[in-house]
């Protein structure tokens, strides 16, 4: 039973924690507006496309999700999904996971790098069935079943047809022209001698530039990660409070059981006491009694003590372990809300 209850609140704070990164619902209301990636069809508007249908999008067409943050936090942030033509979308990089179930990219929300507030993610962000689109992005980051997963990205479709047609462009250079060249000749010039000056870069290399981007780099690692940091230790201290939870009910329920035991002892001593009605001579008598086989109200006494000690200390635990337990939930909360 206590390892069931164990199990069942580990699992609800696993939940919590992919509930925030994940959209449960979409509900916004907003009329979608199309853009340069995105093309309406009817009436200048996009139409709100179902979220079981995004994975099997046609050819040319694409699904945008939409963000709606209230600036004055009156409402809840809200998104919604809508449906056009496919426009140019060169200049974005469609990036994949790979394993990664389409239909929980969908829901999953994106972030630019890896340990962002949960609140902070990309507001508009481009489906196609295939890949994942948002603009500025060639690498990104969603929280999958509560773990981190990166979307990486290829060359968007513009590089690629750029650099077929460069490479179809380059002219061919006939073997026979090495041939014709006589090295005692001094009109021939073979092409091994050619000047490749041009192709130097003018300016020299200078080791500060290298220097410079790693010190920015170095400042990214030790400082950009304090959202991960935050967002790891309220993993931690909700995990930590689910413990000390369960800990406090089972020393409650030992302190239960301790303090039946005092009551039974309690109630046996004034059953023994009545009987001799007030007559002290009879009380001492039960108080001193010496047989083997029998209690005496001193063993009923001392046996009493040792229950009440033992409840006293299951209440003090019960009480600190529930209070570790409060303390690690408003450090928690306090952490994701930052």
């Amino acid at each position: 039973m206590k390892r069931s209850l164990l199990m069942v609140l580990c699992l609800s704070v696993v939940s919590a924690f992919a509930s925030i990164y994940d959209i449960e619902e979409f509900t916004a209301t907003d009329a979608g507006s199309p853009d340069d990636y995105i093309v309406a069809e009817f009436g200048g508007e996009l139409k709100v496309a179902p979220a079981e249908e995004v994975e099997s999008l046609q050819s040319g067409r694409m699904v945008v999700r939409q963000k709606f943050e209230d600036p004055f936090g009156e409402s809840e942030t809200a998104y919604q999904l809508y449906q056009g033509g496919k426009g140019d979308v060169s200049s974005m990089t469609p990036m994949t996971a790979e394993g990664v179930d389409y239909s929980k990219l969908v829901k999953a929300k994106l972030y630019t790098r890896r340990g962002a507030a949960a609140d902070k993610d990309v507001e508009k962000v481009y489906f196609d069935g295939k890949a994942v689109y948002a603009p500025g992005l060639s690498t990104a980051i969603v929280y999958i079943d509560g773990k981190a997963v990166e979307l990486k990205g290829s060359a968007p479709a513009a590089e690629e047809e750029e650099e077929e047609e460069s490479v179809a462009a380059a002219p061919a250079v006939p073997s026979s022209q090495a041939e014709e060249c006589d090295e005692y000749d001094p009109d021939c010039e073979d092409e091994d001698d050619e000047d490749y000056s041009k192709y130097k870069t003018s300016a020299p290399i200078d080791d500060s530039d290298y220097t410079a981007t790693d010190a920015a780099r170095d400042v990214g690692d030790r400082f950009g990660i304090a959202d991960e940091v935050r967002f790891w230790t309220a993993v931690g201290l909700s995990a930590l409070a689910v413990t000390a939870a369960v800990i406090g009910i089972m020393q409650h329920s030992k302190a239960n059981e301790a303090k039946d035991a005092y009551d039974n002892l309690k109630t046996l001593n004034a059953q023994i006491l009545s009987a001799c009605e007030g007559d002290s001579k009879c009380e001492e008598i039960m108080a001193s009694q010496v047989r083997q086989d029998t209690w005496n109200l001193r063993d009923l006494q001392k046996r009493m003590d040792e229950d009440k000690k033992t409840q006293d200390s299951y209440t003090s635990a019960r009480n600190i372990w529930l209070g570790v337990s409060a303390a690690s939930i408003a450090g928690a909360v306090v952490l994701f809300v930052w």
